[in-house]
């Protein structure tokens, strides 16, 4: 995740590549949910000003976060999955029935696969990405940014060409430590 950006403008070529990968996600029955709130120039401002207020930037430890030239805002539909689940082809799933009904909300894992096609996309054109959530500010973005009130945020991806400065600060994360997680097992669960 790059953290600090050169404030040059992404190319509308590129621009378009990464949105179209991230259309091009998967979706659970096809739904198609996920959209994305493309913000440039001045939007780019108001966003800030909704989530970061200038006097708390002063002492904000990645301020070359602030000149991403580009943020996209991906928002999942989860109404959308029950209505699509309630359709005779798929309502003997009893999905149609709510949102509760889910036991894996498939909103998220489509919505969180087509952002880690930004990801990579962005990754793959030589530019650099930070994905953050939005959190407590979900509610203001949208409201700023006029999101219909039964999409849900998945959070706010930063993209531009990384700084030479790109690093975080050590006096806010602290030196980088492994965590001791294993990631993979063969052939059978163990600790």
């Amino acid at each position: 995740m790059v953290r600090s950006f050169l404030d040059d403008p992404v190319p509308r070529t590129d621009l378009d590549t990464l949105v179209g990968a991230f259309l091009r996600g998967p979706s659970a029955g096809n739904v198609r949910s996920a959209e994305l709130l493309v913000l440039t120039d001045g939007d780019i401002g108001a966003y800030w000003d909704t989530t970061l207020a200038p006097e708390r930037r002063e002492g904000f430890a990645w301020p070359g976060l602030l000149r991403a030239p580009l943020l996209l805002l991906p928002y999942v539909h989860p109404q959308a999955y029950v209505d699509r689940y309630a359709e005779p082809d798929k309502a003997k799933t009893g999905l149609g029935e709510a949102v509760s009904a889910w036991t894996v909300p498939y909103w998220w894992v489509d919505g969180g696969a087509a952002v880690e096609n930004v990801l990579l996309a962005a990754t793959s054109m030589g530019l650099g990405a930070c994905f953050f959530g939005q959190f407590e500010h979900e509610p203001a973005v949208r409201e700023r940014f006029s999101v219909p009130d039964d999409r849900r945020a998945l959070g706010t991806i930063a993209i531009g060409r990384p700084a030479p400065d790109d690093r975080p600060s050590s006096s806010v994360s602290g030196p980088k430590r492994r965590r001791g997680r294993k990631a993979a097992h063969w052939g059978e669960w163990s600790s």
